[in-house]
C-alpha cells in the first residue's frame, strides 16, 4: 500500500481539519500532488504547498472560468493574445491577464479537498492572482477527488513584475472534512491561547481585526514612530519577484504619517498597505484564514493574502504576536478609515495533526513577529 492511501485511510470518519507538512510530503510521494520536477527545499510549509509557475505563459484577452465540462487548455484556444516562454524570465505588465500552468498538478484523494491564496509576498505587491482547475465553477477552490493540472491567473495591478519557471507566487492547503472552529469553539480557544492581543475579540465565528491608524504597530519594525502605512507608487521599475532585499522603498512607496484625527482617506483605485491593531498568534495546532472581503462594512478590499500558518505570532515559535499586514484597495469612491475601524475577521481552523516544523525563524519565515511591513522584495 502507498503511503498516501495509508495517511487517507488512517482518518477516523470524525477527523477534520488541515494537513500538516509531513501529511502533504506523504500525498506527493504517493503520487496525489505530481510536479514535472522534484520539490524545491521550503517548498512545503507547515500547512500548505507553494506553487510554482510552469514554464509557458499566455496573455489572455479576459479573466475566465472553464465551467463544467470544459478543461483550461480548450478555453485558452479561443483567449489567448500569445504565448511566450518564462524559462529565461518574463516581465508579466500592470493591466494585463495571464495564465500560467503550474508545474504542480493532483490526484486528490476522494474525501481531500484544496484551497489556493496568494502567498503573502504576492499579495503585498498588489498581484491578483488565482488559481484555476479543469472543468470548476470558482476560483480557488479544489473539489475533493480532482484529478487534474492547475494553472495560475496572474493580474499585475500596480506594479509590473518578472516571473520565470519556478517562481512561486501561491500556495495550496489540503483539508479533510469541515475543521473551522465555531463561535463556542473559537471562544474558548481564545480564552485559553489569546489569539489577539484583546479580551474581547471574537465576532461570530471570526476574531474581529481592526485597522491601526494610531501609528503604534511599526514600533515592532523600526520604521518610525509616526507611520500608519504605505501607498505604492505608479510608473515604476520593475519587480523581480524572486529577490529578497533588492529594492529601494522610496522608488515604490510613499510612507503615510498618522493623522491627529487617526484617520485616512482611500483613494479610489490606489493600493495601500496597512497593518492590524491587533497582534495575532496562530496556535500550533490550529491554521487561520482572512475571512473573504465583506461588501457591507465599506467600499474597499483587505488582504489578497489569507493564509496564516500554524505558529503565526506564537511564542513558541519567535512570535510573541504578529500584526496582520493589510493589502487594502478602494473601489470606485473615495473611502474613509478611523483608527481602529474593524475591517475583517480571522477564521480558525484544527490542523489534522501539528506540523513538524512551525512558522517561525526555525524555517526562514519572512513575516514572524512583523509590524508594519512591506513584501521581502524591500530594503528595511
Amino acid at each position: 500500500m502507498k503511503i498516501g492511501d495509508q495517511v487517507t485511510l488512517s482518518f477516523s470518519a470524525s477527523d477534520a481539519g488541515i494537513l500538516p507538512d509531513r501529511m502533504i510530503a506523504a500525498l506527493a510521494e504517493a503520487g496525489n500532488i505530481r510536479a514535472h520536477y522534484p520539490f524545491a527545499p521550503g517548498q512545503i510549509q507547515p500547512a500548505s504547498l507553494d506553487l510554482r509557475l510552469g514554464a509557458i505563459a499566455y496573455r489572455v484577452r479576459a479573466s475566465f472560468l472553464p465551467g463544467p465540462g470544459t478543461t483550461v487548455a480548450e478555453r485558452l484556444i479561443d483567449l489567448k493574445l500569445h504565448e511566450f516562454s518564462l524559462s529565461g524570465g518574463a516581465v508579466l505588465e500592470t493591466g494585463c491577464v495571464y495564465i500560467v500552468p503550474l508545474i504542480e498538478r493532483l490526484a486528490l484523494p476522494a474525501d481531500i479537498a484544496a484551497a489556493t491564496n496568494p502567498k503573502s509576498s504576492t499579495g503585498r505587491l498588489d498581484v491578483f492572482t488565482r488559481v484555476i482547475a479543469d472543468e470548476t465553477r470558482g476560483f480557488d477552490r479544489v473539489e475533493a477527488g480532482y484529478s487534474g493540472p492547475l494553472y495560475a491567473e496572474i493580474s499585475p495591478k500596480t506594479f509590473p513584475i518578472l516571473v520565470r519557471e519556478g517562481t512561486r507566487l501561491s500556495q495550496l492547503r489540503l483539508r479533510r472534512g469541515h475543521g473551522v472552529l465555531n463561535g463556542d469553539a473559537l471562544r474558548a480557544l481564545h480564552a485559553s491561547e489569546r489569539l489577539v492581543d484583546r479580551a474581547e475579540a471574537v465576532m461570530g465565528d471570526g476574531i474581529a481585526v481592526s485597522i491601526d491608524l494610531s501609528g503604534s504597530s511599526v514600533a515592532a519594525d523600526g520604521n518610525g514612530a509616526g507611520v500608519v502605512g504605505y501607498r505604492a507608487k505608479r510608473h515604476t521599475a520593475v519587480i523581480e519577484v524572486d529577490q529578497r532585499g533588492a529594492y529601494e522603498v522610496a522608488d515604490f512607496w510613499e510612507p503615510i504619517a498618522a493623522r491627529t484625527d487617526k484617520s485616512l482617506i482611500l483613494d479610489p483605485d490606489e493600493f495601500y498597505i496597512l497593518a492590524s491593531t491587533e497582534a495575532v498568534q496562530v496556535p500550533p495546532d490550529y491554521a487561520a484564514e482572512m475571512v473573504p472581503f465583506d461588501p457591507l462594512v465599506g467600499e474597499f478590499r483587505v488582504h489578497y493574502a489569507g493564509f496564516f500558518d500554524p505558529g503565526f505570532g506564537y511564542a513558541g515559535a519567535g512570535g510573541l504576536g504578529s500584526r496582520a499586514v493589510l493589502e487594502v484597495r478602494s473601489r470606485e469612491v473615495p473611502f474613509i478609515l478611523e483608527h481602529g475601524q474593524i475591517v475583517g475577521r480571522l477564521a480558525y481552523e484544527k490542523m489534522l495533526a501539528r506540523p513538524d516544523q512551525l512558522y517561525g525563524s526555525g524555517i526562514g519565515s519572512n513575516y514572524q513577529a512583523q509590524g508594519l511591513k512591506l513584501s521581502k522584495h524591500f530594503r528595511a
